[in-house]
């Protein structure tokens, strides 16, 4: 098959694919970040929110038929894809729709698993039409081109594929663990394994699912209607269906590799405050796994117009600049010192202020003579001047949340400045 032939039939199958963005969980093991929003609306990598890379995956696909599924505190992801994507055009069949959770079942049912999600909008998904279903996770940290894993579910007559990634065998019980046979069909999946089950021949890496499924469109349909039967059910994909589907249909894996080097390409499950920081902190590097400045993948994004990085004051001790760091629009470093950190917009950090290996939100306020390391400060934070962190682990224990890695987590709840309130 030619490449302007194999290009038109990738560019037919993702014209006739509806993408579904699961994105309706807390993520609760990021602790504090998602006390007020949902895990996909959280930021990341200066400007971003995490939904906004398989959004861009779809539309840099050639998807240009996207729900998002929200349901847990979904105000500020639904404000963040108002207001940054609705550039679609929906006269050309082009948009991205929101699908709360709306008691479209019954007026008691909220999002019972993934499965269930999905069940719950069938008559919206009928009413789209489409060919084929592609099920991602809103919450993980990627670029992918999703035509390539359909052209292979298509061309291998799959009832379900499911994008697969190695894993280090001590990581693998915080997956679904893929066994598969020589003809590359899942034979065994099992979610989250205490004892996983190894690649053959090599014993330290674990076949772990993406959390990607590419169905058939009335394939899914059957398995949805007969999983929402089912009272037994968890009414999740990884637990209930996915087991389920290996006895009677052809199951097969989409191994998610650089098509030019065939190395594992980069993917990021950023769901603990460790994680979380760390993967900022890989963009920092000269030469980072995941190329936030590559002009053929751009990731989409909302983003306020502001001026430009401001850096103040050129004084012997009392000089604004920063090293190895990214800095966003909007920031204004007045005679501080910033060094491997990353900044999101509208930061101010003040004078004599030393900052180091930070994750820092938009809109925080750093106060004068601040000492700062390895740390996350949340959404609009005001640090009191001469707070410090990172040389006392107890004291930082006792006031923040300290990981068991030494990452301290700041917000505004900690700090006694109310942000939201109930009553």
């Amino acid at each position: 098959m030619s490449a302007a032939i194999t290009s038109r039939f990738v560019s037919r199958l993702t014209r006739e694919t509806l993408a579904l963005i699961l994105a309706g969980g807390r993520g609760s093991r990021l602790k504090q970040l998602t006390l007020w929003r949902a895990k996909p609306a959280t930021p990341f990598g200066g400007k971003y929110r995490i939904i906004d890379f398989p959004l861009s995956n779809c539309i840099n696909s050639g998807i240009r038929r996207v729900c998002v599924l929200t349901q847990y505190k979904a105000h500020s992801l639904i404000q963040h894809i108002q207001r940054g994507w609705g550039f679609l055009r929906g006269e050309f069949g082009e948009f991205v729709e929101l699908l709360p959770a709306q008691q479209r079942i019954d007026e008691t049912s909220w999002y019972k698993g993934t499965a269930d999600a999905v069940y719950q909008n069938l008559d919206i998904i009928r009413n789209h039409a489409p060919e084929f279903v592609l099920i991602l996770a809103g919450d993980h940290i990627y670029k992918m081109d999703y035509g390539p894993m359909l052209a292979l579910h298509v061309e291998s007559k799959a009832d379900l594929t499911i994008g697969s990634i190695e894993v280090p065998r001590e990581r693998a019980h915080e997956f679904g663990v893929l066994t598969t046979n020589e003809r590359g069909e899942v034979i065994r999946f099992v979610e989250k394994p205490q004892v996983p089950e190894v690649l053959q021949g090599r014993d330290n890496v674990a076949l772990a699912s993406m959390g990607i499924y590419a169905f058939n469109t009335r394939s899914l349909y059957e398995q949805l209607i007969e999983d929402a039967e089912n009272p037994d059910s968890s009414h999740d994909f990884g637990k209930d269906l996915l087991p389920r589907l290996l006895d009677r249909h052809r199951v097969i894996i989409y191994p998610f590799r650089d098509v030019q080097t065939k190395t594992q390409s980069y993917w990021r499950d950023v769901g603990t405050v460790d994680a979380f920081w760390t993967s900022n902190m890989e963009l920092i590097g000269v030469d980072p796994e995941l190329n936030l400045y590559d002009e053929h993948w751009p990731i989409w994004t909302y983003q306020e117009q502001l001026p430009p990085a401001k850096f103040v004051f050129d004084d012997d001790g009392r000089r604004g600049m920063a090293g190895d760091s990214m800095v966003a629009d909007g920031c204004i470093i007045s005679g501080g010192y910033v060094n491997h950190s990353l900044l999101f917009p509208q930061v101010q950090v003040h004078s004599f202020v030393q900052l180091r290996d930070a994750v820092v939100l938009p809109e925080v306020d750093i106060g004068r003579y601040c000492h700062l390391s390895k740390v996350i400060i949340d959404r609009g934070c005001i640090i009191p001047p001469g707070t410090v962190v990172g040389e006392n682990p107890e004291e930082d224990a006792r006031r923040f949340y300290r990981t068991e890695q030494g990452v301290v987590l700041i917000t505004r709840e900690m700090l006694g400045q109310e942000l939201h309130r109930v009553r």
